[in-house]
């Protein structure tokens, strides 16, 4: 992690009456260098070949503290348990395939539209979207997934 972003997740957390332990930057760092929506024992896992003091509870402890900071987000993804990713600048959202589980990330710039319209016109602030879709994957649909 770059120490310029180090100084700054000190900071926010400090202004929000927390530390930057070593746990919770291990935590961040998975997260940001992760390509997959890790659930928390996932992470876990990860973090533990960083780090041997750190448990459990300590992720989900951290992953709390990052949610309510809004530098990570949780996301179901079709299942019963959240699943965890760094904020990124532009917002993006989520098809997860029934069959399979296959998560497909997507932009939708429209989305942004309708929210901003929708703003506007109702006079909202609007500070979160969960917008998810589900179905089948091409590959499910054809009959060489799980979903047939």
């Amino acid at each position: 992690m770059e120490e310029e972003v180090v100084r700054s997740l000190a900071s926010a957390l400090q202004a929000g009456g927390h530390r930057l332990t070593r746990q919770r930057r291990v935590v961040l760092e998975v997260l940001e260098e992760s390509h997959e929506h890790l659930d928390a024992e996932a992470l876990y896992e990860r973090a533990r070949q960083r780090t041997s003091r750190i448990s459990l509870a300590t992720v989900y402890r951290t992953v709390a503290v990052l949610k309510q900071m809004g530098l990570i987000t949780e996301h179901s993804l079709g299942e019963e348990h959240g699943h965890f990713e760094t904020v990124r600048e532009v917002p993006h959202y989520h098809f997860t395939c029934l069959g399979c589980g296959a998560v497909v990330e997507f932009d939708a710039p429209q989305v942004e539209e309708i929210l901003q319209e929708l703003a506007e016109r109702e006079g909202l602030e609007v500070c979160g979207v969960q917008f998810a879709l589900i179905g089948y994957c091409a590959h499910c649909r054809t009959g060489g997934g799980d979903a047939q």
